[in-house]
C-alpha cells in the first residue's frame, strides 16, 4: 500500500478550520482508493512570527522538502501589518516557493454547473463548460526583483530570464497538449522590455509544440476579454503579477473565491497546494469558511504529485454533487441547505 508524506501549513485566519476539512476529505478518499497519508505540521506566516520571529522558519523548509507534498492554508492578517516588509507573513509564503523551487503556478477557474447563477457574467457568456487553466510563473519577476526605498521614492524591478520563461512555458505547452492545444500568452510587450523578452521566448519555445495554436495577447486586453468571452480561453501563461491579477479576476467569473484551488510545482513531484484566496481573519474561528478551494487543491494534489487520478476525480465529483444541495454562507442561495466549514467537509466526506 502507497504511503504518502503531507506537511500541513494551516496558517493564520481561517487556515486551519479549512485545512482540517481537506485533510478529513483526503483521509477519506485514502481509504477508499487504498493508500495511506502520514502527517507533518509546520509553521509559516503569521502564526509562525508569533512562534520564531520569522515568518519561514528553517525548520519548515526541510520539513517541506522531507514531504511528497504540502497543503497550505492561508497567511496573513491586519495583526502583523506593523512587520516590516521582508518580516511580514507574505514574505514566508514568497519564501517557501523559492526555497522548494516552486516555479510553476497552476490557478483552474472551473465554473461548477450548479454555481453559475453565483457568477457576475451572463449564462450566454459563460456558456456551459467554461473550464480555464492559468499558469502562472511564480519565483520570478517584479516580487523578486531588486527593490528599494529612500525619502522620496521607491522602486521594483521586473526582470526575467530566457531560462525562467522557457521552463514555465514549456508546462504550459505541456498542458495545452492535454487540454485543447490552444494557448494564450498575456504579456505586455507594447511597453515592457521583460515582455518583449517573455514574447519572444514563448515563440522560440512554441517550434517544439507544432500542434498547439499559440496567440498573443496584452494583459489589459486580456483582463477585457476574460469577462467580455471567457469561452476564448483554454490555458493562459503569464508572469508573476499579471498571472496573480488575472487569476483572482477568473476566480469571480466563476462564482466565488472560495471555489479556486491551485498548485504551486517544481520540476519534480513536489507541490505545494493551496486555495487561492486569503485568510479572512474577519470570519476566522466562526465555522462559516468555504473549505471547498482547499479539498479542490487536495483534488490536485492527488493528480499532480501523488499519481491517484481516480480519487482526484472521485473529490471533484463529490464537490460537484454535494454543490447541488449544500452551500456555505459565501455562495448561498435561497432554496440551498445551508452548512458550515465542518458540515461542508463532511458531506464532501459523505459524498466519497
Amino acid at each position: 500500500m502507497q504511503n504518502y508524506k503531507i506537511t500541513l501549513l494551516k496558517g493564520d485566519g481561517i487556515g486551519p478550520e479549512i485545512v482540517n476539512q481537506a485533510v478529513k476529505v483526503l483521509d477519506k478518499a485514502a481509504e477508499k482508493f487504498s493508500f495511506t497519508v502520514e502527517y507533518d505540521e509546520a509553521l509559516l506566516g503569521g502564526c509562525a512570527i508569533d512562534a520564531t520571529g520569522v515568518p519561514l522558519p528553517e525548520e519548515t523548509v526541510a520539513k517541506c522538502k522531507a514531504s511528497d507534498s504540502v497543503i497550505l492554508g492561508a497567511v496573513g492578517g491586519s495583526k502583523w501589518d506593523n512587520q516590516p516588509g521582508n518580516n511580514r507573513p507574505e514574505a514566508g509564503l514568497l519564501g517557501i516557493r523559492g526555497a522548494l523551487g516552486l516555479f510553476a503556478n497552476l490557478r483552474p477557474s472551473v465554473i461548477f454547473g450548479p454555481l453559475k447563477s453565483a457568477s457576475p457574467i451572463k449564462d450566454e457568456i459563460i456558456g456551459d463548460n467554461m473550464d480555464i487553466m492559468i499558469v502562472r510563473e511564480l519565483t520570478g519577476g517584479i516580487y523578486f526583483g531588486e527593490r528599494g526605498r529612500d525619502d522620496s521614492s521607491a522602486w521594483d524591478t521586473e526582470k526575467y530570464s530566457v531560462a525562467e520563461v522557457e521552463r514555465i512555458a514549456r508546462v504550459a505547452f505541456d498542458m495545452a497538449m492535454k487540454r485543447n492545444k490552444k494557448l494564450t500568452s498575456v504579456d505586455k510587450a507594447n511597453v515592457l522590455e521583460s515582455s518583449r523578452l517573455w514574447r519572444q521566448t514563448v515563440i522560440n519555445v512554441s517550434k517544439d509544440y507544432p500542434e498547439v495554436e499559440l496567440n498573443h495577447m496584452y494583459v489589459d486586453n486580456c483582463a477585457m476579454q476574460l469577462v467580455r468571452n471567457p469561452k476564448q480561453f483554454d490555458v493562459i501563461v503569464t508572469s508573476n503579477i499579471f498571472g496573480d491579477i488575472l487569476s483572482d479576476e477568473a476566480s469571480m467569473i466563476a462564482g466565488s473565491i472560495g471555489m479556486l484551488a491551485s498548485a504551486s510545482l517544481s520540476g519534480g513531484k513536489l507541490g505545494l497546494y493551496e486555495p487561492i484566496h486569503g485568510s479572512a481573519p474577519d470570519i476566522a474561528g466562526k465555522g462559516i469558511a468555504n473549505p471547498l478551494a482547499t479539498i479542490l487543491s487536495v483534488a490536485m494534489m492527488l493528480r499532480y504529485s501523488l499519481a491517484q487520478p481516480e480519487a482526484a476525480q472521485a473529490i471533484e465529483a463529490a464537490v460537484a454533487k454535494v454543490l447541488e444541495t449544500s452551500r456555505t454562507p459565501d455562495i448561498y442561495e435561497e432554496g440551498f441547505n445551508k452548512v458550515s466549514c465542518e458540515e461542508m467537509g463532511d458531506l464532501v466526506c459523505a459524498q466519497l
